[in-house]
């Protein structure tokens, strides 16, 4: 989500969850129960205008297009040129000489989108991950090279990454889903997405092209074409919405699952899913022993008949499962999904629901949250932007500060 042109008002990051490896740019490591300021926003260059987390790095871009990181750096993913992990966040000069449009991060690998439509990549390369064919790790950016146009939109799974270019073909590279998909192929051979250490195309369904959103997460991918949700990989906990246990190609979901409704946006942890569809209403599904799809006891959607809660993962995949409705969170202006927990900014208040052992739903404690539940921020102003890492939250406020 882009940060609105009008009051270019001093801004205030705050952060808290896991902080192991500085990821919070709070400048220490030790984890936070409750959201904090981070300092040194007011030194950045242009205002920030985008957040992307990953397993435990962070990342913010500035309006002019410089690109800001902290966190964990042990295979290079802040792009710094070492290895060392920083508890503050700072300026990626080897990318200088390009206007950065958009970060997505990995588990351990970063990607970067440039206003002209290039791709670079740096962190670990274990699984392919980074788009080219050498097998290091790789601290300084790097160029994506063998994309066949411009790219419009990029999004980093746990080991796997997608892009989407200008004519609307979706594009993966990286193995991270490559063992599973070898285990439940029944016949044929593995489609070459699944293994390719370079861009390569995925089939579109019916020679569909376009999307409205693109998602890549734990053990599957994700694209919205023409409202439609579309989905493959692993479906461990029904998160595809089919009864087999892996869709080797993409697959549209079921609209009755969505009421019909036409999708905008979908949004993924590691085995659970959130979509918001073009008139507000957003769905959950997945899995949700950790209260991630945010029906607990108590909650507000969780008197709604079309809500219904699932304590406990699926022994088997489910065969069309219903989502979840929230209406509680109709009209979410955000939504920012990390492993197991979700933020959602609702007019000028943020929610937050799910696994919280590290204090990452911002209450204060590490119980478990089952239902969204406004989060305290600790000073007053517009909230721009929501974020999550993977145990991590981020929350960019534009107003009041106490502190730069």
């Amino acid at each position: 989500m882009e940060l609105r042109e009008e009051d270019k008002s001093r801004q205030a990051l705050f952060t808290w969850g896991s902080n192991s490896y500085g990821q919070l740019g709070l400048g220490g490591t030790d984890d936070a129960r409750a959201p904090r300021q981070v300092p040194g926003l007011g030194q950045m260059c242009g205002m920030v205008r985008s957040l992307s987390a990953g397993g435990g790095h962070s990342a913010a871009v500035t309006d002019s297009g410089k690109l800001y990181v902290c966190g964990q750096n042990k295979s290079g993913q802040l792009g710094l040129g070492h290895c060392q992990d920083l508890a503050r966040l700072t300026l990626c000069t080897a990318i200088l000489d390009r206007c950065v449009a958009k970060v997505s991060c990995g588990w351990d690998f970063s990607l970067i989108l440039t206003d002209g439509g290039h791709l670079l990549s740096f962190g670990s390369n274990a699984h392919g991950q980074l788009g080219n064919t050498q097998r290091k790790t790789s601290s300084v950016p790097k160029l994506i090279r063998n994309v066949p146009e411009r790219i419009v939109d990029v999004a980093a799974g746990l080991r796997h990454s997608l892009a989407v270019t200008e004519s609307g073909q979706t594009l993966q590279w990286g193995s991270g889903l490559a063992s599973q998909a070898k285990r439940f192929c029944q016949v044929g051979s593995v489609p070459g997405f699944y293994t390719a250490r370079e861009p390569c195309p995925v089939p579109a369904q019916r020679g569909d092209r376009g999307y409205g959103w693109l998602s890549g997460c734990y053990l599957c991918s994700f694209c919205v074409v023409a409202g439609e949700l579309h989905g493959w990989g692993s479906n461990k906990h029904g998160q595809l919405l089919h009864s087999e246990p892996f869709v080797l190609q993409p697959r549209r979901m079921d609209g009755a699952a969505f009421s019909e409704e036409k999708l905008k946006a979908v949004w993924s942890g590691w085995s659970h899913l959130v979509a918001q569809s073009e008139t507000g209403k957003v769905f959950t599904w997945g899995r949700s022993d950790y209260g991630q799809l945010g029906a607990g006891v108590g909650s507000p959607c969780a008197k709604s008949p079309e809500a219904k809660v699932t304590c406990k993962p699926p022994l088997r995949p489910p065969q069309y499962p219903p989502s979840n409705l929230l209406k509680f969170l109709s009209f979410a202006l955000q939504i920012a999904c990390g492993s197991e927990h979700n933020l959602a900014l609702c007019g000028n208040t943020v929610y937050s629901w799910g696994w919280n052992e590290h204090g990452m739903c911002g209450n204060s404690d590490e119980d478990t949250v089952p239902a969204p539940a406004a989060v305290s921020l600790p000073a007053s102003g517009r909230v721009e932007l929501i974020g999550c890492g993977a145990g991590h939250s981020m929350v960019l406020c534009a107003g009041p500060s106490s502190s730069g």
